[in-house]
């Protein structure tokens, strides 16, 4: 998908958050297949690991399906040098966009001088737009940001950053210092809407939207061309699938579709990641139903698809002979 994929998205556009170490390659097939948003993420990568000796093993967070298009690679640190030759490279991997991560509160990244700490330095933070635009050969280039560090700081950063012409700003509507202690502010994205109304950015807002129904709404509210879903997608592929209401999914489907999201992860990541990873999203594919707990305290100990299986067939929930598709 050659040119500014943003620019062809009919709106609003619904696009789902990246999450470390849970949208990876094997959750976004799943996504992909079960309830496809408008964009896909990556997690967020590291500049710096990918500009290193060591980048090889990195470039297991870079992995993607045809199916998954249009797919934008994350990336996150703070030397222009660094975001330019990543640029360079997810260019050469084909991804569809670039995505600058300056909205990560974790404490290690924002001492790095990354993440949400760019917030603070915006001459820098416009630095490696531009280094990322030149590197990305024609890519388009957004960003994901809050709306301050200690405080509100929504209109000058979002006016700072528009002066860079980024593809698009995706807003989480908290401050770093917020955490996700408070509610998301909605009501703020409006003055970045206005700021941005005669320019070809694009204005995407984040934060406590559990549905799609729910996003449509403040789409409707605030004016915002599109909206970012995050943790709702926890145990709900279905999410971005207007047909599906997951409240009507059965069990023995969520079964199905959990035991196939195993099965991907195995053939993407064996040898490469540990199964443990899986884990966290047994509990939220396993709720509501009698025996769950006892069926999620189970599979916390699984280091494999053939074990989740038995385990499942074992609580009699299909039965051992059951294949995936």
């Amino acid at each position: 998908m050659n040119g500014n994929f943003w620019n062809r998205l009919k709106k609003p556009i619904f696009a789902m958050a990246p999450m470390a170490d849970v949208t990876d390659a094997p959750f976004r097939r799943i996504i992909a297949k079960y309830g496809k948003p408008d964009i896909l993420f990556t997690e967020f990568v590291s500049t710096d690991g990918l500009c290193s000796p060591g980048k090889e093993k990195l470039l297991r967070d870079l992995i993607y399906s045809e199916e998954e298009r249009p797919i934008v690679a994350q990336i996150f640190g703070k030397n222009p040098e660094k975001f330019y030759e990543t640029a360079k490279l997810i260019h050469a991997l084909g991804f569809d966009g670039v995505d600058i991560n300056m909205g990560c509160p974790d404490r290690r990244v924002c001492r790095s001088g990354a993440g949400a700490s760019l917030i603070e330095n915006p001459a820098l933070a416009k630095e490696i737009i531009i280094a990322t635009q030149e590197g990305s050969n024609g890519l388009p280039v957004s960003v994901k940001t809050r709306m301050g560090y200690h405080k509100n700081e929504l209109e000058t950063w979002v006016q700072n950053l528009l002066e860079t012409r980024p593809a698009a700003i995706t807003i989480h509507l908290r401050t770093k210092k917020d955490m996700s202690k408070v509610d998301a502010r909605w009501d703020e994205i409006v003055l970045a809407v206005a700021l941005a109304k005669d320019e070809e950015t694009l204005i995407i807002g984040n934060g406590d939207i559990q549905n799609l129904k729910e996003a449509r709404d403040m789409v409707e509210k605030t004016g915002v061309d599109g909206v970012m879903l995050g943790r709702a997608i926890f145990g709900n592929p279905w999410l971005f699938n207007p047909d599906v209401n997951v409240e009507n999914i059965s069990f023995e489907e969520k079964m199905k579709v959990l035991l196939e999201h195993a099965v991907v992860y195995e053939e993407v990541f064996q040898g490469k990641k540990k199964f443990a990873v899986m884990r966290k999203h047994f509990k939220a594919y396993i709720s509501g139903f009698p025996g769950s707990k006892e069926l999620r305290g189970a599979l916390e100990k699984t280091n494999s698809f053939k074990e989740v299986k038995n385990i499942i067939a074992d609580f009699r929930y299909i039965g051992k002979d059951f294949e995936v598709a």
